[in-house]
């Protein structure tokens, strides 16, 4: 009787040991995640308005996207920079700014960014917006959209 009391004793404590363990990782885990931004999504201002805001101050804005919570932007700072930043959504505050390395293994870099930006005007400047679209014989115009 005393060895399954002894065995009892040992599991309920390896059980709590673990719980307490997992209970802590979890808990550091969520302080962690404390830099995310948490306005709710009603409030948020359009990327474009940030766009506007950061072009005006001397950015070159090669990227806004939804990370987190925040709006991640990256591109050239008004000193020229290559630079990550994190904005919160509604207030377009800057949370956090970090130098962009330039070793950084992503597809698009400045140049190709700028190369194709040019390509996309150029073509934009060139004929209609016919002579652009898909001609597998499915859609025929582009779709109108009317906001009121």
């Amino acid at each position: 009787m005393k060895t399954i009391t002894k065995t009892i004793r040992k599991t309920t404590t390896k059980t709590i040991s673990l719980f307490l363990s997992l209970s802590l990782l979890l808990l550091s885990g969520s302080a962690l995640a404390d830099d995310d931004c948490d306005d709710p999504v009603a409030s948020w201002q359009p990327r474009e308005n940030l766009r506007e805001k950061l072009e005006a101050e001397g950015w070159r804005v090669r990227r806004i996207k939804v990370d987190d919570g925040c709006y991640e932007v990256k591109g050239r700072d008004a000193n020229g920079v290559k630079a990550e930043a994190s904005f919160a959504p509604a207030s377009l505050l800057m949370m956090k700014w970090e130098r962009e390395e330039d070793d950084d293994d992503e597809d698009d870099d400045d140049n190709n960014y700028e190369r194709n930006d040019k390509d996309r005007l150029v073509n934009q400047q060139q004929g209609d917006a016919s002579s652009r679209m898909s001609s597998n014989g499915i859609v025929k115009d582009r779709p109108s959209v009317t906001v009121e």
